[in-house]
């Protein structure tokens, strides 16, 4: 028997906010090294004395140590604002995964006692 056409959608919605949920942890993770970096960043150049370089590319280029902090402080607030946008759409997608694991559970229930679920191989 062939397992009903609304289950196989919720199942394939379910997989999908699956892979979602899955891209923004490890973009969040991403982002958590690039704070980490930075960080480091900051601590070697308040530490520096002599001159100070940037990459840009493949190239280096000398800059002022104010010009490095004040682009390593741009670099760490775009990173915390993504990062807190990765943090609520993941919560969400928590919460929807969460929704949709419930509808997908009381579904397969249904089909179960339908006698349909043993034949088609769907656990």
């Amino acid at each position: 028997m062939k397992p009903d056409p609304e289950l196989e959608r919720s199942l394939v919605e379910y997989q999908n906010a699956e892979r979602q949920l899955q891209s923004i942890v490890l973009q969040k993770h991403q982002l958590q090294l690039q704070l980490n970096e930075i960080s480091l960043a900051e601590e070697e150049l308040k530490k520096s004395k002599g001159d100070v370089f940037k990459s840009i590319g493949s190239v280096m280029v000398k800059t002022t140590k104010e010009d490095a902090d004040k682009d390593l402080k741009e670099r760490q607030d775009l990173a915390k604002i993504r990062s807190s946008t990765l943090e609520k759409q993941e919560e969400k997608l928590r919460t929807h995964l969460s929704t949709l694991q419930k509808k997908l559970e009381d579904k397969m229930k249904g089909y179960k006692m339908g006698g349909g679920a043993g034949e088609s191989g769907i656990q």
